[in-house]
């Protein structure tokens, strides 16, 4: 299956939220330094959107420290150990929009509305993740310091 093909059913799959606009944050440099959301994100939250198959759809290319998800992605990094190879900012950009940083990712665009191809109407404007889902995602993923 081509790149486009796996995109076109990771976005079919994950939906979209009703946030029709997103909130502004700064790329300095491979980060986004501050927050996206009003509160702080929380890891038990985020673990459960990187587990669940119909939110994130994270477990669909990434493997991760979560035993009890049989079938984990192999086309991208383990999550294992991503709290120790990135920071919180880098974590929050390559969730953001990680074609930032790779233009040739497959991984989508979790909190980006402009410059998407191929966008169903019903979601076009609108972000797979709202603010307070990347910061529970993110504080999960800063969790997670050892390899496996």
């Amino acid at each position: 299956m081509s790149r486009a093909g796996l995109l076109a059913i990771v976005l079919a799959l994950v939906g979209a939220t009703a946030w029709a606009q997103t909130r502004p944050y700064t790329v300095a440099g491979d980060a986004i330094a501050r927050p996206l959301g009003e509160r702080a994100g929380d890891a038990a939250r985020g673990r459960v959107i990187v587990a669940n198959r119909s939110v994130g759809l994270c477990l669909l290319c990434h493997s991760g420290p979560i035993p009890e998800e049989r079938f984990q992605g192999t086309l991208a990094p383990s999550l294992a150990g991503a709290g120790t190879r990135w920071t919180e900012g880098q974590l929050r950009l390559r969730i953001v929009d990680s074609s930032r940083l790779n233009p040739d990712t497959i991984m989508p665009a979790y909190y980006r509305t402009g410059g998407l191809r191929n966008v169903a109407k019903p979601f076009q404007g609108k972000t797979i993740f709202t603010p307070e889902q990347v910061e529970d995602v993110v504080a999960y993923l800063v969790t997670l310091k050892e390899q496996q």
